[in-house]
Parts: structure tokens; C-alpha cells; sequence
């Protein structure tokens, strides 16, 4: 038939131009990664290391530095239990009861998020005054308003899409509540918490504006080490800050580990 075009037919795309998209996103990933990660941690890594193994042993173990160092560790693991508690019960709370102002206190979790870490600081000292400033409470207090919000944030979600369902089931075979908790919702909740507390630990190793007012910055006592590696700036002594800072780099990042090693036993245990 004269005069009626024929349309092309579109030709499967070809094995390069399926990957051509996908390599680009990921390029573009990686630089950005590289730029705002990986340049930043090296940089600290080579200043940390440019005067030797030596020089950074004896930064990084010097004894006001590793005071720091534990007690920073000590109390960040030590909050991060209380939130993993205290989150799942606010999320539960949040998602399963019915009270008056429910809106509002959902809304006040994000608090901390929205508040600059500084005013968190004021706002303490000026609600606890002289009960409990400039003592490790002090920097307790300080580090649980910060990190709750990651683990009640992490668990509701989840909460929230779990099937009723099986848990009535439970119900009509006689199970009470707490067993039905333990071991039917549990189970389901325990990916998203072991998220939230790292996520709140990582908040709390590296916390400075919240405690640098409220805890004194008492050496050997109320110290933590974000504020012990600025008063080492603020000395000029920057490679010691370095040092100080890759060790709590290299510390937090092994407790991750363990958790994220901890939730994939867990995964497998469950496949298995």
C-alpha cells in the first residue's frame, strides 16, 4: 500500500546500553562517597600517621587520652542499652495504644534531631542546674536525648507493618502477652533495633555539643574524647587530635561490626 509509513520497531536494547545507566549511578555514587567519606578519613589517617607509628602510639595512648577513650566507650555502650529498652517501649506505645496527645508527643521525639546540639547542652544545665552538671550523670543524661530518637525512629516502621494476624493466632491458642511478644513479635523487631543502636552509639561516641557545657570537661573524669580531640586543636596540636580521633574512628567501627555480625547470625539462624 502506497503512502502508509512504516514505523521502525524499536530494537531490544543491547547488553551496554542496559549496564550504561546502572555504571553511571554508581560512578556518580562512588566519587560522591570518595569526595564527602573517604578523602575526609584518609586526610585524618595521613595527619594522624605523618610523623610515624611511633608519634601516633604515644598520642593515642597517652593517659588523658585514653581516659577519654573509655569513658567515652563506657557510657556510649551503656546509653545505647538503656534507648534499645526505653525505644522499643516508646515505638510500642506510639503504635499500639490509643491516648490524648499522641500527635504531639510523636512529634517530640524528633526533637533532638531539630535542636542544635549546643542549645541540647543549655537546655540541660538550665533544667538540672547544679544536681547534676559537670558529673558523669551529667554526660549520661546529655547522650540518652540525643539517641533515642534512632531507635524508637528504627522500630516503629516495622512495628507498624507487622501482620496482627499471627499474633492473634497466638492469642487463640492460648499464649499470653509476654510470650507472644517474646516470641512472635520480638523476633521481628530485633533487625530494626540492632539498626537503631548503631546508630545511636555511632551518635554517641562522637557527640560534642550536647556535653561539652554540661559535663565540665574534667580530665580523668567527665571527659569525652570529641571534646578532649578539640581542647587538642585548640593547643595547636593537631596531631594528637588525629590520633585521638582515628582510634575512635577504628573503636566505633569494630562495635558496629559486632552488631552488624551479630544481626547476620541472627539472619542465618533464622534461615536455617
Amino acid at each position: 500500500m502506497t503512502g502508509l509509513a512504516v514505523r521502525p520497531q524499536a530494537r531490544p536494547l543491547g547488553r551496554a546500553a542496559r549496564r550504561r545507566t546502572p555504571s553511571l549511578s554508581v560512578g556518580v555514587v562512588t566519587l560522591w562517597l570518595s569526595l564527602m567519606v573517604a578523602l575526609p578519613l584518609a586526610a585524618v589517617g595521613s595527619r594522624a600517621f605523618e610523623d610515624g607509628w611511633g608519634a601516633f602510639w604515644r598520642s593515642a595512648t597517652a593517659p588523658q587520652a585514653l581516659s577519654a577513650l573509655w569513658f567515652t566507650l563506657g557510657v556510649s555502650l551503656a546509653v545505647t542499652g538503656v534507648n534499645a529498652v526505653f525505644g522499643l517501649l516508646v515505638a510500642w506505645v506510639l503504635e499500639r495504644d490509643r491516648f490524648p496527645g499522641k500527635r504531639a508527643l510523636n512529634a517530640v521525639i524528633d526533637l533532638p534531631f531539630a535542636l542544635p546540639t549546643v542549645v541540647t547542652g543549655l537546655t540541660l544545665l538550665a533544667l538540672y542546674g547544679d544536681a547534676i552538671a559537670y558529673t558523669k550523670w551529667a554526660v549520661v543524661m546529655a547522650l540518652l536525648f540525643v539517641t533515642l530518637p534512632f531507635c524508637v525512629r528504627a522500630v516503629q516502621p516495622v512495628l507498624r507493618e507487622l501482620d496482627r494476624e499471627a499474633e492473634e493466632a497466638a492469642a487463640s491458642l492460648g499464649a499470653s502477652g509476654p510470650v507472644i511478644f517474646r516470641r512472635v513479635i520480638l523476633p521481628h523487631l530485633v533487625p530494626a533495633l540492632v539498626s537503631g543502636c548503631a546508630l545511636a552509639f555511632a551518635r554517641a561516641v562522637g557527640e560534642f555539643g550536647s556535653v561539652v557545657l554540661i559535663s565540665g570537661n574534667i580530665p580523668f573524669d567527665t571527659q569525652v574524647s570529641a571534646v578532649y580531640a578539640f581542647k587538642q586543636i585548640e593547643s595547636d596540636n593537631i596531631r594528637g587530635a588525629s590520633a585521638v580521633s582515628v582510634t575512635l574512628l577504628a573503636a566505633a567501627l569494630a562495635v558496629l561490626f559486632a552488631l552488624r555480625l551479630f544481626e547476620r547470625l541472627r539472619d542465618h539462624r533464622g534461615e536455617a
